[in-house]
């Protein structure tokens, strides 16, 4: 068994090749920044160091000098820190993560502009269902204009079951998307909705569906902690896949217990998984933000200070600052 453990029941959706660039442009990603959880349902790992740092994510880079990580966190802290008192409270907190929340949503509207020209060739500012479907075969390797003729004149396409069952995914994913009057054609906002859905309230309901249909076991379209926690059939083979498995539950297990299942009666509700995943949720980020607090705050003042943030380094921007006690006092 992989010892990356993924929960079961995963569809074919989500079984894509990374190595098409093509095909990544026009699929919905599995992953969406700034969101709690991955489009499979998986948590989203590097959800802290995204709703912290934003675009400046790619700048911290392990190998790069912790000088200059450290500067770069200082930085940082004095745009958080709004009222310049040399600590960051919950509300600061929480207003900086919504800032960064926008600015992975603006990311993705650039992106989609890029995309939905590809998808668009002879920009008329729609896409019909077969044109994507035409693009999206061409991706899998089918010949393009074969297919394109093929669709036009509503013959039998010879498509292999698994391809078939992504396209049937995708379909009722376009179906969601296209906002009444209904038509099977697609704007620019509409794609946008396609690809990401959590920025669109209709389509959130709908991910959320998803992500239920692929964990939920006994089909009550509600999901237990079992259900939230089950691992894949298969033999854990060494002692290291094992540590690997046990961490996994036991992330997944304080998510459900702590964050998701808000009234904590043992049960996730689509509700209540509708408002764990909108990234836009105040509250959300209000509970983000106060988690993220306690993470760093030693001295216990429910604040974070700079020497805090620096120290947890690793948990806020995923790179870890080397010899920070003998360092840290050069730069103050």
């Amino acid at each position: 068994m992989d010892v990356y453990a993924r929960p079961a029941n995963n569809s074919a959706l989500k079984e894509k090749p990374a190595d098409s660039k093509d095909e990544n442009e026009i699929l919905p990603p599995d992953h969406l920044n700034g969101v709690k959880m991955e489009m499979d349902g998986h948590l989203n790992k590097e959800f802290h160091q995204e709703v912290f740092l934003g675009k400046e994510m790619e700048e911290f880079d392990e190998d790069s000098e912790p000088r200059k990580n450290r500067k770069k966190l200082t930085v940082i802290f004095s745009k958080v820190d709004i009222n310049n008192d040399k600590k960051i409270g919950a509300k600061e907190m929480q207003r900086w993560i919504m800032e960064k929340t926008g600015e992975h949503f603006q990311e993705a509207v650039e992106e989609n502009k890029m995309h939905f020209r590809a998808v668009d060739p002879d920009g008329d500012g729609h896409v019909s269902w077969d044109e994507y479907k035409v693009k999206f075969l061409a991706s899998k390797g089918f010949n393009e204009k074969e297919i394109a003729e093929k669709i036009r004149n509503n013959e039998e396409l010879k498509i292999d079951e698994e391809t078939q069952e992504v396209l049937d995914n995708l379909k009722d994913r376009w179906y969601q998307a296209d906002n009444p009057p209904p038509d099977l054609l697609l704007n620019e906002e509409e794609f946008l909705s396609f690809l990401h859905p959590e920025h669109s309230r209709g389509m959130l309901k709908f991910m959320v569906k998803e992500i239920i249909r692929d964990l939920d076991q006994d089909g009550d379209k509600k999901l237990t902690l079992s259900e939230f926690i089950s691992l894949p059939v298969g033999t854990v083979e060494n002692q290291q896949a094992q540590d690997i498995d046990d961490d996994w539950v036991k992330d997944r297990r304080k998510e459900f217990e702590e964050v998701i299942d808000a009234n904590h009666d043992g049960i996730v509700t689509m509700e209540e998984l509708e408002e764990y995943m909108d990234p836009m949720n105040e509250y959300n980020a209000l509970n983000e933000a106060k988690q993220m607090i306690a993470v760093a705050d030693e001295n216990q003042n429910h604040h974070l200070e700079l020497e805090e943030i620096l120290k947890y380094s690793e948990y806020f921007t995923g790179s870890k600052l080397m010899d920070y006690a003998r360092n840290v006092h050069e730069e103050f």
